[in-house]
């Protein structure tokens, strides 16, 4: 038996569909995301969007089964039905820098009807340095600022970029099995950290950065040529010293850093809070209520990262509003042109 047409959705089918519609109709347009985890971030991004003239919906890439993930969306069925009504969101990754050298990458970086994070991917988003005191008093509902993480994530960065250039170098030169991302996540990641002195968790990172840089330098003098012209070209594509924490493995960054970095800050913004309570209750009664309360409103921190929408002062978030803003405008340029009566 034959699928339903809704079930073979393509661009033009949506375009066909939206001429049915009155004129003043808003236009859908259906975007696909690689997963289930995706919606949330992309219906964030494209609230930003919607108007009298068009509006998004957000799809999984297949109505007939479970399969998800960036190759789904992009070199499956879904690649070429692509266009003014159809679009695809997808985690940058490292195709973004790439830039080319892969054919995911060209499509990444060509196709007018596919957007990316330009970070690595949405949980970079979640864990902008900008916004992590605000996670921490979500979580915990403590103002007090233990650790200044916008200054922390900036050290990191600096630690880190020159291994990033390298992993970057290693996969644009076929070598990305010698130097894995796994790998390169190990090598930035650190376990815990002691409130009263995150630097010995930067300087441990620091140690087992440049440790394998020296590994590195011996292994591919090759590298050296054109290692300084790739750390120029990752500039001009907006990835700076500063930010490197955005472009690395979105996991890598979420579980093996930012979550033991916010971890030990949040129990001891907890311990506080529940000293103030019984130091302040007159009797036992308002003591175990007050707790309870407080503990009844806690968040996990884990949570509070995924729900994070703070991110939209990020510089790559901004280009990406750019590539939204200008493909909204081809949209109006068609349908005002497949509008207007011919002369």
């Amino acid at each position: 038996m034959s699928k339903r047409l809704s079930e073979n959705l393509t661009s033009l089918y949506l375009g066909a569909a939206q001429r049915l519609k009155p004129k003043t109709a808003r236009k859908k347009i259906v975007a696909y995301v690689e997963s289930y985890d995706d919606v949330f971030f992309w219906r964030t991004v494209l609230d930003d969007f919607e108007d009298d003239r068009h509006y998004f919906e957000i799809m999984l890439p297949s109505r007939s089964s479970l399969g998800k993930g960036k190759k789904l969306v992009l070199t499956n069925k879904l690649g070429p039905q692509l266009g003014t009504y159809m679009i695809a969101c997808v985690d940058a990754d490292y195709d973004y820098l790439l830039q080319d050298t892969t054919p995911t990458s060209r499509m990444i970086n060509r196709n007018p009807f596919v957007f990316h994070t330009y970070a690595y991917a949405i949980e970079n988003y979640q864990c902008y340095a900008e916004t992590l005191h605000r996670v921490c008093v979500m979580a915990t509902l403590n103002d007090r600022q233990v650790v200044d993480f916008a200054g922390f994530m900036r050290e990191y960065s600096l630690i880190v970029w020159p291994l990033f250039v390298w992993s970057v170098w290693m996969y644009r030169n076929d070598h990305y099995r010698e130097f894995t991302l796994t790998e390169f996540g190990n090598h930035v990641s650190f376990s815990d950290i002691n409130v009263y002195h995150p630097e010995r968790s930067l300087e441990l990172v620091r140690r087992k950065v440049n440790r394998k840089m020296a590994w590195l330098q011996r292994h591919y003098p090759q590298a050296k040529k054109n290692y300084e012209t790739l750390k120029a070209e990752l500039l001009e594509l907006g990835v700076t010293p500063e930010t490197t924490y955005l472009y690395i493995q979105g996991h890598t960054l979420f579980d093996n850093v930012i979550s033991p970095l916010l971890d030990p800050v949040c129990v001891l913004l907890r311990k506080e809070r529940e000293r103030e309570i019984r130091n302040l209750a007159e009797h036992d009664i308002q003591r175990q209520n007050e707790l309870a309360c407080y503990q009844h409103s806690q968040n996990a921190v884990e949570d509070m990262l995924r729900r994070n929408v703070g991110f939209k002062d990020a510089p790559p978030y901004k280009l990406l509003q750019r590539d939204i803003r200008r493909f909204l405008e081809r949209v109006d340029d068609t349908v005002t042109q497949n509008t207007c009566p011919a002369s």
